[in-house]
């Protein structure tokens, strides 16, 4: 009898042992409470990071528009400025440039045997020298995307944005080509939408001086 029961006894001492109390279970939830998290996680660096200031030539360039622009082109501007085909920098809206004006007409040439008919044509139209739109907006795909259908794609923007303004804006009917070779330009009455290629930009827009 008494080997019987020395077991038992040993597997009820186990018992009490391995079990805790309650006491000390309340201890440990206490103690896992009032531990604070960390103020900063493990994988941030504590040491302070100097950060590079970018070089000019990548710095954003700020659109200041016009404070005269009409309500349509700011409309057309901003949804234009979130198209993920054009180069951001290149994207502008301004008055066209005054075109100078040319040498004054030749006088007409003598006719006949009496030299009648000289006359002379005056000097030209000096008034409204700035062409036929009121305000041109240019912008450039990226570089190597305009033989990709970029410049198909923006167009289709400009004549959705202008189309489904209050009023809209009449457009001419869409020309069906398949290529506009680098430039395509949109009618807009009195506005004029330039879509380009980095070279047609640079070769027509950036050295209008030189025509």
């Amino acid at each position: 009898m008494q080997a019987l029961r020395r077991p038992a006894q040993r597997t009820a001492v186990a018992l009490v042992v391995r079990t805790p109390s309650s006491a000390t279970a309340l201890r440990r939830r206490h103690f896992v409470s009032d531990v604070a998290p960390p103020a900063r996680p493990w994988f941030v660096d504590s040491e302070p990071v100097n950060h590079r200031e970018p070089p000019p030539h990548l710095l954003p360039k700020s659109h200041e528009l016009p404070p005269d622009l009409p309500a349509p082109v700011k409309e057309l501007f901003h949804t234009l400025s979130q198209s993920p085909f054009l180069e951001l920098p290149t994207l502008e809206v301004k008055e066209p440039s005054l075109i100078p004006p040319g040498p004054p007409l030749p006088k007409t040439i003598p006719k006949g045997r009496r030299g009648r008919g000289r006359t002379y044509s005056g000097e030209g139209i000096q008034d409204d020298q700035g062409g036929i739109w009121n305000w041109v907006v240019t912008a450039q795909v990226k570089e190597g995307t305009e033989n990709r259908g970029s410049i198909e794609a923006v167009v289709r923007l400009v004549r959705k944005t202008l189309l489904k303004m209050h009023p809209p804006v009449p457009l001419p009917r869409s020309a069906k080509r398949r290529g506009y070779y680098g430039w395509a330009m949109v009618d807009a009455g009195n506005l004029a939408v330039h879509i380009l290629s980095q070279e047609a930009r640079q070769k027509y827009f950036l050295n209008q001086s030189q025509w």
